[in-house]
C-alpha cells in the first residue's frame, strides 16, 4: 500500500440527502463533497442525524430524497454488498471462533478471490496494521486495542474506495482511545483510502480529521477544516459545541463597538443591536498593572501545562474561563482579584 496525500478531487458527493421516519426528519437536505484520500468527520450531538447519514451511505437505510454519487455514479439504489464502501461498527463484530488471519480472509473468501490473492492481501494488511504476531490468535485472546485493529484491517483488506467508521473507538478507555486516534490517522494516510468517521467526540474529530461537518437536527451547520471550525464557527451552536467558548451578551452600537456592563470592544462588523461576543479561554489575557476588565477568581482547575481560571465579571452571569500557563506569574487562588483584556481580533460576534 502506498502513501497518498489528500487531493481536492471529489470522490463522494452527497447531494440534498434526506431521510424521514414518519413525521420525523432525521437528515434534512444535507449536501457535502468528500475528497479522495481525506479523513472526514461527521460530528454532532446525539440525534443530530450523523449515524443515519452514515447508514444511508453504507446502504442500510434508503434515502427519502437526494443522491449519493461515488465517482459520479449514483449508488443510492445499490444494496450494501454492491457498494465499494465498507462500514466498520463500534462493536467490531469479529468472529470468535476464527483466528485473526481467518477473520481477515473471510470477506475475500466470500468474494471468491483466488487463494493466493487472499493470502497476499491478508499478509499485506497484517503488516500495515502490525498484526502479524497475532495471526493465529482468536479474538478472546486480544486486548481492546488489538481487536480494534483487527476490525479495521478486516475492513481495509477488501480495498474499499471509502471506509465508513461508526464510533470506532467508543469502546476503548481514554488512554488507549487517544493512542488509537493517532494510529487510525497514520493508517489512513498510509493506505490512501477516504475515511468517513461518525463521532460525538469533538476532540477526536479535531485530532484526526482533515475536514469535519457539524450537524444539528438533521441539518448541516458548517463544514471545514478543524482550524476553520474552531477559529471561525458559523453560529453560536457550533462555537459552543467545538471546544470551550465564553459568551458575553451585549449591544453593538452604530460605530461597531460592542458594549455591555464594564466591557467595550471596538469591532469591524456589520452587525448592529443585540449581539453575543464569543471568545476562547486561551484568547483572554491577564493584564498587567491592574488594567483591563476587573474580575474575581471564583474557581480554578490545574491541567499540568496550564490552569483554567473561572473569573466572575460584571458583564456575564456565568464566570469566564481564562486559560493561562501553569507557570504564569498571575493570581491563581480562589477569591483573588484579577484584570483581563480581550483581543477584538480573536473574537466572534453573533447577532441575537
Amino acid at each position: 500500500m502506498t502513501d497518498t496525500s489528500t487531493t481536492h478531487e471529489t470522490i463522494l458527493k452527497i447531494d440534498g440527502l434526506r431521510k424521514t421516519f414518519g413525521p420525523v426528519t432525521a437528515v434534512d437536505g444535507v449536501s457535502l463533497d468528500i475528497r479522495k484520500n481525506e479523513f472526514f468527520a461527521l460530528l454532532g450531538p446525539s440525534g443530530c442525524g450523523k449515524t443515519t447519514l452514515l447508514r444511508m451511505l453504507a446502504g442500510f437505510e434508503a434515502p427519502s430524497g437526494g443522491r449519493i454519487l461515488l465517482e459520479g455514479t449514483d449508488i443510492a439504489p445499490l444494496p450494501p454488498e454492491k457498494r465499494p464502501l465498507n462500514l466498520m461498527f463500534q462493536s467490531y463484530a469479529l468472529f470468535p471462533h476464527m483466528t485473526v488471519a481467518k477473520n481477515l480472509a473471510y470477506g475475500l473468501e466470500m468474494d471468491r478471490l483466488p487463494k493466493a490473492e487472499i493470502s497476499r492481501r491478508v499478509e499485506e494488511i497484517m503488516g500495515v496494521t502490525d498484526l502479524g504476531q497475532y495471526a493465529d490468535r482468536k479474538p478472546d485472546q486480544l486486548s481492546g486495542g488489538q481487536k480494534q485493529r483487527v476490525a479495521l484491517a478486516r475492513a481495509l483488506v477488501k480495498r474499499p474506495k471509502v471506509l465508513l467508521l461508526d464510533e470506532p473507538l467508543g469502546a476503548l478507555d481514554k488512554k488507549l482511545r487517544e493512542r488509537m486516534q493517532l494510529e487510525l490517522k497514520r493508517l489512513q494516510h498510509e493506505v490512501g483510502i477516504t475515511f468517513i468517521i461518525v463521532t460525538h467526540d469533538q476532540e477526536e474529530a479535531l485530532v484526526m480529521a482533515n475536514r469535519m461537518a457539524i450537524l444539528k437536527d438533521g441539518k448541516l451547520l458548517q463544514c471545514g477544516s478543524p482550524e476553520e471550525v474552531y477559529e471561525t464557527p458559523s453560529d453560536r451552536f457550533v462555537a459552543n459545541f467545538i471546544g470551550v467558548m465564553n459568551f458575553i451578551d451585549g449591544t453593538v452600537g452604530q460605530d461597531g463597538s460592542f458594549a455591555t456592563d464594564g466591557i467595550s470592544v471596538k469591532l469591524s462588523t456589520e452587525i448592529r443591536g443585540p449581539a453575543t461576543l464569543a471568545i476562547r479561554p486561551e484568547n483572554i489575557m491577564v493584564s498587567a498593572g491592574g488594567t483591563g476588565i476587573a474580575g474575581k477568581i471564583v474557581d480554578m482547575a490545574y491541567h499540568g501545562l496550564d490552569r483554567v481560571l473561572h473569573v466572575k465579571v460584571a458583564a456575564s452571569q456565568t464566570p469566564l474561563q481564562v486559560r493561562v500557563s501553569a507557570n504564569a506569574a498571575v493570581p491563581h487562588s480562589v477569591g483573588d482579584p484579577i484584570h483581563i483584556t480581550i483581543d477584538p481580533d480573536r473574537t466572534r460576534l453573533f447577532k441575537n
